[in-house]
């Protein structure tokens, strides 16, 4: 099943549960706005290229929108519209006043040098500047694009608006990115970790961890994890896979990978298939990497007790319901994995008063907001006696149907 067809089905379930009005649901499916942009920038060598640019903006009732722009060769319209209208659920279970958006170019940025992905970037704003703001879409990092890619658009749209730094997130510091902000995702995922853990009287010391994915979320949450004491035993990306029973040294691991660009030939442990991290022998697995990675084929042979879902849609719905027979907590991405956003939403903050947090308040914030999140959830659990998965769909979704009715979507 697709990303946009699981958002979907998970969507039908949490409206039949809170038993939404026909055109309501219906108007919710539906996306704000779909924008759909050529690029053409002269390459290098002086030959001319052409790429695909979309925004999809999912829905605004709530506050901008806000999202991701990811450059990859396979950037799919649906899988980009099912990311849209997670992000509108995401940022209404995290409490942060914003709808959802989510976009993206047609290109491999690893066959793009510098200057021509600055060009790229530079032609995309120019297409979406009008369509995009402060108060109406705030983009942001994702696959393929970074803090340099957001400073490039803040440049260009401020050649037509003036200088506005709250126009992206995930900015270089330099020029208004928020300090945490790197870490954020991880760190709201190892927070996430601890409340549910100690909803069952469990703690992240001395637990043992999978982590599928070693980018930045799954080595910020491994160094987190490490430092409360918890036991990595198996770790893996594309380059490799690690395990070692006793628990890897994360620290040394993640020096062994900026010397090597690689986890392969890491002497703290021993090399494993790069697909048995998602069923070795381990507390908690933590899928950091691409969705649908946890499926009908391999769901039976999960190990772990818990599940915190890092990644976008890691979790098929068939792993979903084959790991609820067997007991498996699964703690939703909705949920788990939006410290990215939350820190999003102070950097944006944090630009509109034009003053900087320190990194300690961004921190003790985070914890706050997510905190909150997950006492939500929990109780919209209690109400609806659903798991974790639809408490927090149901939650997202009466929070963006509830605000629609009180603009008056019908007049």
């Amino acid at each position: 099943m697709n990303a946009l067809a699981a958002t979907n089905r998970n969507f039908q379930l949490a409206a039949r549960i809170l038993g939404l009005d026909s055109k309501l649901h219906k108007s919710l499916l539906i996306p704000f706005r779909e924008i759909k942009v050529e690029c053409t920038v002269p390459r290098d060598d002086g030959s001319f290229v052409s790429y695909i640019g979309f925004r999809i903006q999912h829905d605004n009732a709530r506050g901008p929108m806000k999202g991701g722009i990811r450059y990859h060769p396979e950037v799919d319209p649906d899988e980009v519209n099912a990311l849209a209208q997670l992000m509108t659920w995401k940022t209404a279970v995290a409490n942060l006043p914003y709808g959802g958006a989510k976009g993206g170019i047609g290109c491999n940025p690893r066959e793009l040098t510098v200057s021509e992905l600055e060009r790229v970037t530079r032609v995309f704003t120019q297409k979406i500047h009008d369509l995009i703001g402060i108060h109406r879409d705030v983009p942001a990092p994702d696959m393929g694009t970074n803090s340099q890619t957001m400073a490039w658009i803040l440049d260009e749209y401020s050649k037509f608006h003036g200088y506005s730094p709250a126009v992206v997130t995930g900015k270089p510091i330099e020029l208004g990115g928020s300090l945490g902000r790197e870490a954020a995702t991880g760190l709201g995922v190892v927070f996430a970790t601890e409340f549910l853990l100690d909803e069952y009287g469990m703690s992240i010391a001395n637990m043992k961890f999978a982590i599928q994915g070693f980018g930045n979320v799954g080595s910020w949450a491994a160094s987190f994890i490490h430092q409360k004491g918890g036991k990595v035993v198996a770790v893996s990306d594309i380059t490799g896979a690690v395990k070692n029973p006793n628990g890897i040294n994360i620290p040394a691991l993640l020096k062994h990978k900026e010397k090597a660009y690689s986890l392969k030939d890491f002497e703290g442990g021993d090399a494993m298939n790069l697909n048995d991290v998602l069923v070795h022998e381990c507390d908690v697995l933590i899928p950091c990497a691409l969705g649908g990675v946890l499926n009908k084929e391999n769901a039976a042979d999960v190990k772990a007790k818990f599940i915190i879902e890092a990644a976008n849609h890691p979790t098929d719905p068939e792993a979903d319901e084959i790991l609820s027979r067997k007991g498996v907590i699964i703690l939703p991405d909705i949920y788990a994995n939006s410290g990215g956003v939350t820190v999003s939403y102070f950097e944006w903050v944090q630009n509109i008063q034009g003053f900087m947090w320190e990194e300690e308040k961004v921190n003790y914030e985070l914890k706050r907001y997510m905190k909150r999140a997950f006492s939500d959830i929990k109780a919209m659990c209690h109400t609806h006696n659903c798991n974790l998965r639809m408490g927090a769909f149901a939650l997202g979704v009466n929070k963006v149907a509830r605000a629609t009715v009180l603009r008056g979507w019908e007049a």
